[in-house]
């Protein structure tokens, strides 16, 4: 229902990546799958979803490169990462809190690391109805996706590009709503190499 290859195809093919709110784990593991040099860790608050996760990443022959561990709801990102992916998870936080958390993402990337925040748009307008339909059935009724700060509207791309630029980020949005009945979003913010990767790229003839 989601296009997950155009948001694995925006991580390095190798490093660690860090997928936020990776529910039942299957961005960290096709991930994995795809390219050997990628190390993947992904985190939610639903330790339900996460046993489902480690008993999927189990039954691969990629799933040691990948590890599932439980967050505590209100926690942000911390550490070095090569690329974090947040997926579906910014219209399960308060206002305040998405705000937060992109900043946080972008604050842990590494010299030349890259954010990706797959959201929904607010257009075109008759796909963000049904999506928003979609997920309050998912969060309120199902109960198939946990949160702790209820359900909220999704900040927008440009919002989202607004905070990932406010970071220091290079910043992109594109749609990836074709073929789906849901207006997927991909935003993605670059930071900069460290003069050495700089050089590295420019090749030995560089000045």
């Amino acid at each position: 229902m989601a296009p997950l290859r155009s948001v694995t195809a925006e991580l390095p093919r190798e490093g660690t990546i860090l997928d936020w709110g990776c529910g039942h784990g299957l961005v960290a593991l096709l991930a994995a799958e795809e390219h050997e040099g990628r190390r993947v860790v992904g985190v939610d608050i639903d330790v339900v979803k996460l046993e489902d996760a480690r008993r999927a990443a189990a039954s691969t022959p990629f799933g040691h490169r990948v590890t599932f561990r439980q967050v505590e709801p209100g926690e942000v990102p911390t550490g070095s990462w090569d690329a974090v992916a947040i997926v579906d998870v910014l219209y399960l936080l308060a206002p305040e809190a998405q705000e937060r958390l992109v900043q946080a993402a972008a604050a842990c990337l590494a010299p030349g690391g890259v954010l990706v925040v797959k959201d929904i748009d607010t257009r075109p307008r008759a796909k963000a109805w049904l999506a928003s339909l979609q997920e309050a059935i998912s969060v309120r009724v199902a109960r198939i996706t946990a949160t702790a700060d209820g359900l909220h509207r999704p900040p927008g791309p440009e919002l989202v590009e607004g905070w990932m630029a406010d970071s220091g980020l290079v910043t992109d949005r594109r749609p990836c709503h074709q073929g789906h009945h849901v207006p997927h979003v991909l935003v993605t913010g670059r930071r900069a190499p460290s003069a050495a990767d700089a050089v590295d790229q420019a090749g030995p003839d560089a000045k």
